[in-house]
This record gives C-alpha cells, sequence and structure tokens, in this order.
C-alpha cells in the first residue's frame, strides 16, 4: 500500500524567519505563512478565513530562506506535514504541526533598484530553493530536542 504525505502552499510570510543550529552544526530555519481563503455566501455576504502554517527548512535550504525571505515575503512551499509533541515546565502536553519543506520559491517581485538581469522588473522573481538530496534530508537530531 503506498501513502502520500505532501503539502503545498503559496502564502505571505509572516514573520522574519528564526535560525538555530544543532548540536552537531545542523541550521534550522522557521518561519510562518499565511493562506487565505474567500468566499461569497448565497446572501452575497463577503467571507474570508487566515490560516497560519508553520515551516522548517534545514541545513542549506534553512541558510537560503534565512538569507532571502522576510516578513511579507511571498513563498510556494511544498514538503511533508509533522506533528511533534512536547511537554512545558507545568508537565501540559503540546502539539505542532509543521510543513517540513523540501522546496520553497520565493515570488516577489524583483527590487526596482536590482540590477537587470534575466528577469524584468515586470515578472516575479522566481528563485527555487531546493533541498538536498533524499539521503541528505532526514534530520539526524530529533525535532523534539530542539527548543522553538
Amino acid at each position: 500500500m503506498n501513502y502520500l504525505n505532501r503539502a503545498t502552499i503559496v502564502g505571505n510570510v509572516t514573520r522574519d524567519p528564526d535560525v538555530k543550529t544543532t548540536a552537531q552544526g545542523a541550521n534550522i530555519t522557521t518561519f510562518s505563512v499565511a493562506t487565505n481563503m474567500r468566499w461569497t455566501t448565497q446572501a452575497g455576504e463577503r467571507k474570508e478565513v487566515t490560516e497560519y502554517h508553520n515551516v522548517v527548512t534545514w541545513r542549506r535550504l534553512a541558510e537560503i530562506c534565512a538569507q532571502y525571505i522576510h516578513r511579507g515575503s511571498r513563498v510556494y512551499v511544498e514538503g511533508r506535514l509533522q506533528t511533534r509533541s512536547w511537554d512545558d515546565a507545568q508537565g501540559q502536553k503540546h502539539w505542532r504541526t509543521e510543513i517540513v519543506a523540501d522546496n520553497v520559491i520565493i515570488l516577489d517581485r524583483a527590487p526596482a533598484n536590482a540590477s537587470a538581469g534575466p528577469i524584468s522588473s515586470n515578472e516575479p522573481e522566481v528563485v527555487p530553493l531546493e533541498s538536498p538530496s533524499a539521503a541528505e534530508a532526514e534530520p539526524q537530531t530529533a525535532m523534539e530536542d530542539i527548543p522553538f
């Protein structure tokens, strides 16, 4: 039997990336992305719901995200869903579901003062940020060991 654990979102970064390093030296960057859903009810009333997604990147992808992504950036993120849990100081259990990203593409437009390159100022800047190969993709440190 085959299984699929895949998440794909396009949205805006809600806070600047937070960069940490594991004891083994692997970089981890976390940030949050907001996505919106809009619709009109049968009565003609417009509705909007915003969802917030926690995103985690590892190693080289984490370094690139920390360097190029900032609050307000529009990004495409794809990866797998992962839920982790921990107990706080009072012994209460907490849960957090995150997207562990394999691929991040920055969809921001190039700044007006950027040097002229292959992308015109009217076209969105698409910078693919590929994750490491599958052999490198699994972290050596469990997410539970990293305080966020």
